[in-house]
């Protein structure tokens, strides 16, 4: 261990993480980390220095919790000092003293075809075409791989891929068996794209999804002194799909998976646990978990109709009028129904307590605000349902029923139906819950709430008496963004690196806990971390720098620098070469379709599911695809479940990376790459009618991004002939390929 700068002696800079828990998946209900694992880790991080020791007045074993005071994700972000070489780029600098320390001799930068077809796939997620590959091979004046970059990064594409990566962040998912805000929720996804293609500093970008408004946009103050809420600018509502998707059985939900989310997504935090008892490794007391939740206990779901008035007035008239139509007959239908409900109300009554008996039959308004509850707990169970009446009758009496709903249901024929009114939900302040009070939940059951564990609104890691004047979840969102928080700035840093190069500087991108472990490479964090702040939170600035630097622009493999670099550097935490990584489905998908020539790049609009037709119609982004679960039938595609695609019900900071059969299968017997594989293959006919050679140089150009070698085309020929109709045998093959998974 080497002390890291010589004005602060007591920190150290790891050249390797600490033997900690492998990254748990996403998805609900698989593998985590053992205890053992993490006692193990913790340990370790005693021994470095990074972690408290119980001689420090750390709380004594088995709680193994560290302190704000002395964890390296807790200290305030102080830029350090560039090492001291060759190198330009000031990424590179901090890389290169690591490197010379182990003796690496990092690769060769990558060709300009490889180069290309890395950083395009990388920024905007379709592959570049054979005229973009043209353009930046004859492109040999200074800056121009610069200007490659400038040019994705002001693409919308770009704002579509690196949404997508987000959005599993942030747990978006068109569908969930509990999510009320479903209808509309593609709005907020819609919104999260925008706001990345118009560069929306990432502390705004957590601001709007938090709070519906823009720190400098909360409140203002008129001629006369008066001090007014203004309106929310137009589109910022749709970020509050962020908390709106939160929303379950329980009103309690919302704010449970606020705490969840928010913590897990900018704080890198995994506070989830203290919902039952203190964190074991985190300064996270159960108390501090619900003043948390009680930041968003007042938070209600408002439903927002997204129409013109006029739509909105032709909608009313004719349900209306269908109601109208309908009254006599519904009217008919439940005077028969009445004596076989009353009959089995009754029944069920008759087997409650006679208290409770007591307080249902009082009148409601009669009811006090405990009775009231009493009445509201048993509702369910004095329910009658549809199918309970239908048992209860005889065969002569079901049969009248039906012939009653039928008639119901004739009664409104010849009126035009109601067109279904595009919907949003939004969250807004319950005023009447503001003033309630919260409390500890007994295992985190909004049911069981600990009446004498009441708790004021607040968050962990933060000092003093918040100031809630301007609204609760404002001043913790100040809290959260402000540019001395020093888990902000680090978590968002490191997501970012981790999306461009595979792997985060701190490994664990969820966890910068106690069980997370230590960074790989502290002091390029913290230099990138107050690179960005001193930005402004710009992600493309970010993005910018870090893929401008050497280390993105390395080979992923040198025959005459693997054998050394890989004996010293298994792993390539110290980035000697570039690492070679497996397309995402959504790359996946969209390469697919780019190859056809049917990708359909629109951006925005409700998400679509896998066409079933043979025919190569246009066919939307992979991240535009409908995903979500439901206990009854599988909402997210097979494809996206086959290359490790997160159902959304939980945050996912790092999918789940495998190679299975399902992906080979799908790649060698899928009918969606059939019909790529046919879609390439006529437009290779009539692009190129009679000349098989410019065919194949262009099929290998599309799917791969490069020519192909002599070799190469030479079997390529002998596949097709001078018979088109091989075309499609030539593209299901470079599907086929890892070459065309894989980005080296």
């Amino acid at each position: 261990m080497e002390a890291e700068a010589a004005d602060d002696p007591g920190r150290t800079m790891f050249r390797r993480p600490a033997s900690g828990p492998a990254l748990p998946s996403c998805r609900p209900g698989r593998g985590s980390a053992s205890l053992r694992s993490l006692a193990a880790a913790v340990g370790l991080l005693m021994a470095t220095g990074l972690a408290p020791s119980p001689a420090e007045g750390a709380l004594p074993i088995p709680t193994n919790r560290i302190r704000t005071d002395n964890w390296w994700s807790f200290r305030p972000v102080v830029a350090p000092p560039l090492p001291e070489g060759p190198e330009r780029h000031p990424v590179d600098r901090f890389l290169g003293a690591e490197q010379r320390r182990l003796g690496i001799r990092p690769a060769p930068p990558a060709t300009k075809a490889v180069l290309l077809r890395r950083v395009t796939l990388d920024l905007t997620g379709i592959p570049p075409t054979p005229e973009e590959q043209a353009a930046f091979e004859a492109d040999t004046a200074e800056g121009a791989y610069e200007r490659l970059v400038d040019r994705l990064l002001a693409d919308e594409q770009h704002a579509v891929r690196y949404a997508r990566h987000w959005l599993d962040v942030l747990r978006y998912a068109d569908a969930d068996e509990r999510m009320t805000a479903a209808p509309g929720i593609h709005l907020w996804r819609d919104w999260v794209v925008q706001a990345l293609h118009d560069d929306l500093p990432y502390d705004q970008f957590v601001q709007v999804q938090l709070t519906g408004r823009r720190s400098s946009e909360r409140s203002q103050i008129s001629a006369t002194g008066h001090r007014f809420r203004p309106e929310p600018r137009p589109g910022d509502e749709f970020a509050l799909g962020f908390l709106a998707r939160g929303t379950g059985e329980d009103p309690q939900d919302l704010a449970i998976s606020a705490v969840d989310t928010v913590s897990s997504a900018f704080l890198g935090m995994t506070v989830s646990c203290a919902k039952c008892h203190d964190h074991m490794f985190d300064p996270v007391s159960q108390r501090e978990y619900y003043a948390m939740k009680a930041l968003f206990d007042p938070l209600v779901l408002r439903k927002v109709t997204l129409t013109p008035a006029a739509d909105l007035l032709a909608a009313g008239r004719i349900q209306a009028e269908i109601r109208r139509r309908k009254a006599p007959a519904e009217q008919e239908l439940e005077a028969f129904l009445k004596p076989f409900r009353d009959r089995l109300y009754e029944d069920r009554l008759r087997m409650l307590p006679a208290d409770v008996q007591a307080v249902v039959r009082k009148p409601e308004r009669e009811r006090s605000v405990a009775e009231q509850k009493v009445a509201d707990d048993y509702f369910p169970i004095l329910r009658i349902d549809g199918d309970k009446v239908s048992e209860v009758m005889t065969p002569e009496e079901r049969r009248r029923q039906d012939e009653l709903r039928r008639k119901v249901e004739k009664a409104a024929e010849g009126v035009p139906a109601a067109p279904a009114l595009p919907v949003f939900h939004t969250v807004e302040v319950d005023r009447v819950r503001e003033r309630e009070k919260s409390f500890v939940l007994t295992s985190g059951d909004p049911t069981r709430p600990q009446r004498s564990k009441e708790v004021q609104p607040g968050w962990p890691f933060g000092t003093g008496e918040p100031d809630l004047r301007d609204g609760r979840i404002e001043a913790f969102t100040d809290w959260l963004t402000a540019p001395g928080n020093p888990l902000f700035a680090r978590v968002a840093v490191n997501r970012l690196w981790q999306w461009h190069f595979g792997e985060g500087l701190h490994r664990n991108v969820g966890d910068f806990g106690g069980a997370g472990g230590l960074p790989t490479q502290p002091a390029l964090l913290d230099w990138l971390a107050s690179e960005f702040v001193r930005s402004g939170f710009r992600m493309k600035a970010l993005h910018r720098l870090i893929v401008t630097s050497e280390a993105y622009r390395r080979a992923s493999h040198d025959d005459a620098t693997d054998a050394v670099n890989r004996r010293v550097d298994p792993e390539n935490m110290a980035l000697g070469r570039f690492p070679l990584r497996r397309l995402e489905a959504e790359p996946i998908w969209d390469a697919l379709h780019a190859a056809a020539g049917n990708l359909d790049t629109k951006v925005g609009g409700p998400s679509f599911e896998p066409p079933n037709t043979p025919k190569a119609e246009p066919v939307r982004r992979g991240a535009f695809m409908v995903r979500g679960y439901s206990p009854s039938r599988d909402v997210t595609p097979a494809f996206l479940q086959a290359f490790d695609v997160d159902d959304g019900r939980v945050p996912c900071p790092m999918r789940t990376r495998t190679v299975t059969a399902p992906q080979a299968l799908f790649l060698m017997n899928s009918a969606v790459v059939e019909r790529a594989a046919r879609g390439m293959g006529e437009r290779l006919s009539k692009a190129f009618p009679g000349e098989p050679a410019r065919a194949v140089d262009d099929a290998f150009r599309r799917v791969l991004g490069r020519p192909p070698t002599d070799r190469e085309r030479t079997e390529a020929l002998e596949l097709v002939g001078n018979d088109p109709a091989q075309f499609p045998r030539l593209a299901w093959l470079l599907f086929n390929l890892d070459e065309f998974l894989y980005v080296p």
